[in-house]
């Protein structure tokens, strides 16, 4: 069965047209050595998901790997600590091996079965992470805790003394040499200060936060013109459509700047939706710029979910809105200043990218999709970019790019 382009959920190599992202998970992998707490944060359908799945399979040969999903907790696991306790514990179960332990290892080991096949049992946060130590004791091998969605918790106080033992027992692994993981790494779409901002503003927490051991996380995510080759050309090989896969891949990163979604939905549209088009026969008419950039049109004008998640965002941020707002109508320019919450929701989302010490909008998809929302903003409506707009909107819009000097020039 011949492999196709995904986007949605987890990529799997067997089954998965992907870009190779080793370089990502070296570079990760070095922390995870250095035995580092550190938190990965992505915009949303940033390919998060699919690295972390990627990290786990190269380290396992190395240690005992934790892979775990906060979502899946459900809201009630959050209710008190002790259903978060056996909510994690039953997680953790899962995960590790239990012929991978011995001594206390294995007593604790069984301890966790137990309260969690029996409910009425009760297991508190400080009861688990002394379970955990003793399994990290006695494991054969390092162990590393991966916890992915973890914004998911963020506002939810027993989330909080979570980490705060988590914290706890990291630092005493630090400072005595007492076992704990190897490696912690939370994933979430709101990095560390962003994530606090999402907390309990309780004094206590402020002053003792459980991120000030953090380490600082600066891994390039977004995929690069050379790994968007690599994939097209794996697809070529597959399909024979006689493509130029330079210029088609330089094509894909010059209008996504490699956000790996619409990098992957673009070629899934190209593949499986512009065959059979008026004008494009086969698979050969497709892979062509005529072809890409209708892809580029229909991305832009059919629905999708990274497109509903940046329009709740301008919904639920406003000071998100104004922002871009000035960037891309008014022409202002957004010199990066550190500690600026529009500018740091604006990064964090993926809707803009520093370049050169200023803010621009992260890709021409984005300006394209961001002008096309904001016509339809009524603070926008009577304005000299809207009576323009909406006359000829199309004359902003040339082959599928926003014209960005032409709207600076109203």
């Amino acid at each position: 069965m011949k492999r196709k382009f995904n986007v949605t959920g987890l990529c799997v190599p067997e089954l998965h047209y992907m870009v190779d992202t080793s370089r990502q998970v070296s570079e990760i992998r070095h922390l995870v050595d250095e035995g580092s707490y550190f938190t990965i944060n992505c915009a949303r359908q940033y390919g998060k998901t699919t690295t972390l799945a990627a990290l786990a399979r190269d380290l396992s040969d190395d240690y005992t790997v934790i892979n775990m999903d906060f979502q899946m907790f459900g809201s009630s696991a959050y209710k008190n600590e002790n259903k978060f306790s056996l909510a994690f514990a039953s997680c953790f179960l899962e995960e590790f091996p239990p012929d991978k332990i011995k001594g206390q290892g294995t007593e604790a080991f069984k301890a966790l079965e137990m309260s969690v096949a029996n409910a009425d049992n009760r297991l508190e946060l400080f009861q688990l992470f002394k379970y955990l130590q003793k399994i990290c004791m006695a494991s054969e091998k390092p162990v590393i805790l991966i916890a992915d969605e973890v914004d998911s918790a963020a506002n939810n106080q027993v989330f909080l003394d979570f980490l705060a033992q988590l914290r706890g027992y990291y630092l005493m692994r630090t400072r005595n040499g007492t076992p704990s993981f190897q490696s912690v790494i939370l994933a979430s779409v709101y990095d560390i200060k962003n994530l606090k901002n999402k907390m309990v503003q309780d004094k206590e927490y402020k002053t003792n936060s459980p991120w000030n051991i953090a380490a600082y996380f600066n891994i390039e995510m977004s995929f690069d013109k050379k790994g968007i080759a690599g994939m097209v050309k794996e697809y070529e090989e597959d399909y024979h459509t006689g493509m130029d896969i330079d210029v088609i891949s330089s094509l894909i990163y010059d209008y996504t700047s490699g956000y790996p979604f619409l990098v992957s939905k673009i070629c899934k549209l190209i593949d499986e939706y512009i065959p059979g088009k008026d004008g494009f026969p086969d698979k050969k008419s497709a892979w062509t710029k005529d072809g890409f950039l209708l892809a580029v049109k229909i991305l832009l004008e059919e629905p999708n979910t990274l497109f509903e998640s940046l329009l709740n965002k301008l919904e639920d941020y406003k000071e998100l809105g104004e922002m871009l707002v000035n960037l891309l109508f008014r022409g202002r320019e957004i010199v990066y200043s550190f500690g600026i919450p529009s500018i740091e929701m604006a990064l964090m989302f993926g809707f803009v990218k520093k370049s050169d010490n200023n803010i621009i909008i992260a890709n021409r998809i984005f300006e394209t999709f961001l002008y096309n929302s904001f016509l339809g903003v009524p603070e926008m409506q009577g304005s000299k970019i809207f009576d323009t707009a909406i006359h000829d909107k199309n004359q902003f819009i040339q082959n599928g790019r926003l014209n960005m000097e032409l709207l600076k020039e109203l």
